[in-house]
């Protein structure tokens, strides 16, 4: 295989696999990246200001960063990547519209620093701050009673730029989709090739949409990138907006890599967790609104929500959003989209979501169908509308993303939290042992300070 091919072949499977995949099983942090000589990094080490990537005019050549090496999203300088996508690649706006921002009201409390938790499977017990720099998070705000108590920033983010949100982007595109069921441009229960003939000769023909929504679609679709031969690999090389070899003869875009995939199994018992649902869903989302899915995020909820910025998606090389983890947001906008849910789809007095989306995503999946994927430490969960609802005696629900990014909302606690994060390693299995017991514990401590 020709050098050019390779180098090719590599960044398009680290672009798709690291933003868009939600993997499942824990892999050690030192094989993240080969080349750092097993450096056990931690948030301090490598921290991109202090490294100095991408700084100076030009920057010093072993500070560059590019895509199309795939040097990118290489540990740790993906940590300066999160926030700059927007300079390595292609993208489209999700626009704010012309509405004055809704400020966050804030009321601080001093002490949530040293709220105490114990990570899952260990004896010590950890602080709220020491699991900051644990998960190497890069932003964070907790919301409660719909005032922010607690806001941080490090690395490379800050209130006025944006921050990768990996497969968070799936529950956004989860929640236009009810959004529309609702409204009665989709049916649940109608077949995707009644809506996408082109979809006529793939797996999704003779699934419904609800399949799709909840991810019980059978496909012959493996996400295991250290397979040259999985389907993941002609996904990445489908999506990837970098020019294609003189060789290359596969699909080009998202809408073609779709119109290929074939079925296992059969759809609706079991949840799989695949990426490619999401895609076909923004693929449903722009043919039954006639408006690229960009446009519709922004016309439904972004103009509508006091956004302080505009959001983007990254895209393939029509100008195609990624569905699958292509979105780049604002922190303080993330935090406000989650008390948008909390506040049953209110901003205001504004109903901006129908309250039955709502309440049809909190219901939850099927437990049985979740419980067939095998997430050990997400025992009882379940799987709706691509949303993670918990079903613990708080009713949390909320949005995942790779390498750490999380929106979670919990409604008894009347609490908002909304992280952006580069942890080492991509799959949450790695970080959740130190990420849901933290977001339990300040649920707590805040009903507690109620009292």
């Amino acid at each position: 295989m020709k050098l050019k091919k390779k180098l090719l072949i590599f960044s398009m499977v680290v672009c798709l696999v690291a933003i868009a995949l939600n993997l499942s099983t824990m892999v050690n942090g030192q094989d993240h990246n080969p080349e750092s000589n097993n450096i056990i990094w931690t948030a301090e080490t490598s921290n991109p200001n202090v490294l100095g990537w991408m700084q100076g005019s030009p920057p010093p050549p072993d500070k560059i960063i590019r895509f199309e090496d795939g040097s990118y999203f290489k540990f740790p300088q993906m940590r300066w990547t999160v926030c700059h996508f927007q300079q390595l690649m292609p993208t489209t706006s999700i626009s704010r519209g012309l509405s004055v921002p809704i400020a966050l009201e804030t009321e601080a409390l001093e002490n949530i620093d040293e709220v105490t938790f114990t990570p899952w499977g260990e004896t010590e017990p950890m602080t709220w701050q020491q699991s900051l720099e644990t998960n190497f998070t890069d932003g964070i705000i907790v919301l409660h009673h719909g005032k922010k108590v607690y806001e941080k920033f490090f690395g490379c983010l800050s209130p006025t730029n944006r921050h990768a949100a990996m497969s968070v982007t799936k529950s956004f595109v989860g929640l236009l989709g009810e959004m529309l069921v609702e409204e009665g441009q989709l049916e649940e229960n109608r077949l995707i090739v009644e809506y996408i003939p082109e979809l006529g000769e793939s797996a999704f023909a003779d699934a419904t949409v609800r399949q799709v929504l909840d991810m019980t679609t059978g496909l012959e679709y493996s996400e295991d990138y250290a397979d040259p031969d999985a389907e993941v690999w002609k996904h990445a090389a489908a999506g990837n907006p970098l020019p294609k070899p003189d060789n290359y003869t596969g699909p080009r875009t998202y809408f073609q890599f779709l119109q290929t995939v074939q079925k296992q199994g059969e759809h609706g018992p079991s949840f799989g967790y695949k990426t490619i649902n999401t895609d076909v869903l923004g693929w449903l989302i722009s043919r039954v609104t006639g408006q690229p899915l960009n446009e519709v995020l922004s016309e439904k909820i972004w103009s509508k929500m006091g956004a302080d910025i505009n959001g983007y998606f990254t895209v393939d090389s029509i100008g195609t959003p990624f569905a699958g983890g292509g979105l780049n947001a604002g922190l303080r906008d993330m935090a406000r989209f989650g008390q948008m849910l909390l506040n049953n789809g209110k901003v205001g007095s504004d109903q901006v979501v129908p309250e039955a989306v709502i309440k049809n995503i909190r219901l939850g999946g099927d437990r049985r169908a979740f419980a067939d994927a095998g997430y050990f430490l997400l025992k009882g969960w379940s799987y709706r509308s691509m949303w993670w609802i918990t079903h613990n005696d708080h009713g949390a629900f909320m949005a995942r993303g790779v390498h750490g990014q999380s929106l979670y909302i919990d409604p008894t606690a009347d609490m908002v939290i909304a992280r952006f994060a580069s942890y080492p390693v991509a799959g949450n299995a790695a970080n959740d042992p130190t990420t849901l017991p933290a977001y339990e514990a300040m649920a707590n401590y805040l009903m507690e300070n109620d009292r």
